[in-house]
């Protein structure tokens, strides 16, 4: 018994048309080519992108039926495929004479004058065109009206032109996934809520409009409400990997760590692996103080994004947590090959190299800080303490002396210069230092005391922190 097969049937009616069709083309003598024949010709042409023929087609085809709008317009997409955008609108116009209810009609002008520039007629022609058009039709016309919005930067109008599409098909999917987007970019989550709120009284199974609501929750920064949205679509779509993943962040912005890495591990078991996510997890962890497990997630995330130095930077930071100093400086050295200058990670690395000892290396890199970035307290406070612990009194009173200046009169490193004072055997100098210091911050004592907690048992540094404590509050 034969079994049917449409494909090749399709292919077989297919070739015999192509014969036909050269048969007309060369003047030989040929069966009859109706209309919807010639189009199949067209279209075949097209799929093969081969515009040469395609066009031959068209102009044969408009030869025989002059008065084809379908035709016609077959021509136009030709024509735009061509560039030919003013030879396309002048066809289109012709077809409108013949049929103006073909909605091919409006998007192909569309595409024509967004290509000429003129958004504005290709605002009005679609607005006009929508009052034509009803259901499935009038949907396509809004999503091209959106795309001209999106073009034309208007992008509250293209929220608007989602917001009718599901205003009329609350189940449109299309519209569902790019209103999401829409929302977030411009800001409209009061308006996007109560949108989805009415879909979901009506289609309450709809996990696409939970998720939405929870993303506009998430949007107002109502992280609880957003979870509670969240449960809901993945209750009814339990592998809705986006949902787990947005839930994941709303975990985070609550600091409920622990839920946050249960959200985000079910996102690692639906969909394939991402940087992003283990960065997350690593995070995660990491807030725990579960270091091991952050630097195994901010791994992973490094292998599948090597060149970001952050990640190295993170890894860093772990083993500075768990004073693994060595550990800390071999990540440091991979992130600052990557970036030389960046002053956290220079930072981190004089840090590491003070706990060490190297105090020399630990002030070659804080001076790389204060030099590419001089305006930084953090940057300067680290030098100075770092030779003060390093011995190197002199030349800690000259950068704390410039770093007073350049940061306009921090009052930090007049403590400092007193510190570093006491320290050079200069006694009078430091109190008289000390005193300036507690004059303008005398709050800011600790870090004095910090320095060198001995110096509490200095009586002259004693009286003038006692002097300062009866006559103002520190």
């Amino acid at each position: 018994m034969k079994e049917n097969n449409p494909y090749r049937e399709d292919r077989e009616q297919l070739r015999e048309l192509l014969k036909q069709y050269e048969n007309l083309k060369n003047g030989r003598r040929h069966a009859f080519i109706d209309e919807e024949s010639f189009e199949k010709i067209i279209t075949h042409y097209q799929e093969k992108e081969d515009l040469t023929r395609a066009m031959e087609a068209a102009e044969l085809a408009v030869e025989q039926y002059p008065f084809s709008a379908q035709l016609l317009i077959k021509k136009a997409d030709i024509l735009l495929a061509n560039r030919r955008y003013r030879d396309a609108l002048n066809i289109l116009e012709k077809a409108e004479l013949f049929d103006n209810a073909d909605i091919n009609l409006y998007i192909l002008k569309t595409d024509a004058y967004l290509a000429l520039d003129k958004q504005e007629k290709a605002v009005a022609l679609l607005q006009e065109a929508l009052q034509l058009f009803v259901g499935e039709e009038k949907m396509e016309l809004l999503f091209e009206l959106a795309d001209v919005y999106d073009d034309y930067e208007d992008f509250d109008k293209v929220f608007d032109c989602l917001k009718m599409i599901l205003e009329d098909d609350p189940n449109n999917e299309e519209a569902l996934y790019k209103i999401c987007f829409w929302t977030d970019f411009t800001g409209r989550n009061e308006e996007s809520i109560r949108l989805h709120q009415q879909i979901i009284d009506e289609f309450p199974y709809n996990e696409l409009a939970w998720f939405n609501l929870a993303a506009a929750y998430q949007g107002l920064k109502l992280y609880e409400k957003a979870i509670d949205a969240y449960q809901f679509a993945i209750a009814i779509e339990e592998k809705f990997d986006y949902a787990y993943r947005n839930m994941g962040d709303a975990y985070i912005r609550l600091r409920k760590y622990r839920e946050a890495i249960e959200a985000l591990d079910k996102v690692n078991e639906l969909a394939k692996p991402e940087d992003v996510i283990f960065e997350a997890l690593g995070y995660c962890y990491d807030r725990l103080k579960n270091f091991a497990q952050a630097r195994f997630h901010y791994r992973k995330a490094s292998h599948l994004r090597p060149d970001d130095s952050r990640l190295y930077y993170k890894i860093a930071c772990t083993y500075f947590k768990e004073g693994q100093w060595e550990s800390c400086l071999k990540q440091l050295d991979t992130a600052l090959k990557i970036h030389r200058l960046q002053p956290e990670y220079n930072l981190l690395a004089g840090e590491c190299n003070m706990q060490l000892g190297l105090y020399k290396e630990a002030v070659q890199f804080f001076s790389a800080v204060v030099s590419h970035r001089p305006k930084s307290v953090a940057g300067w406070e680290a030098l100075v303490r770092c030779l003060y612990n390093g011995g190197f009194y002199e030349e800690g009173l000259e950068q704390a002396s410039a770093a007073f200046k350049v940061t306009k009169g921090k009052p930090l490193f007049l403590f400092y210069r007193a510190a570093l004072l006491f320290a050079a055997g200069k006694t009078k100098e430091g109190i008289l230092q000390l005193e300036k210091a507690m004059e303008r911050a005398p709050r800011q004592l600790k870090k004095f005391i910090e320095l060198n907690p001995a110096i509490l048992q200095n009586q002259a540094v004693v009286e003038v922190v006692a002097r300062f404590k009866r006559n103002k509050s520190i």
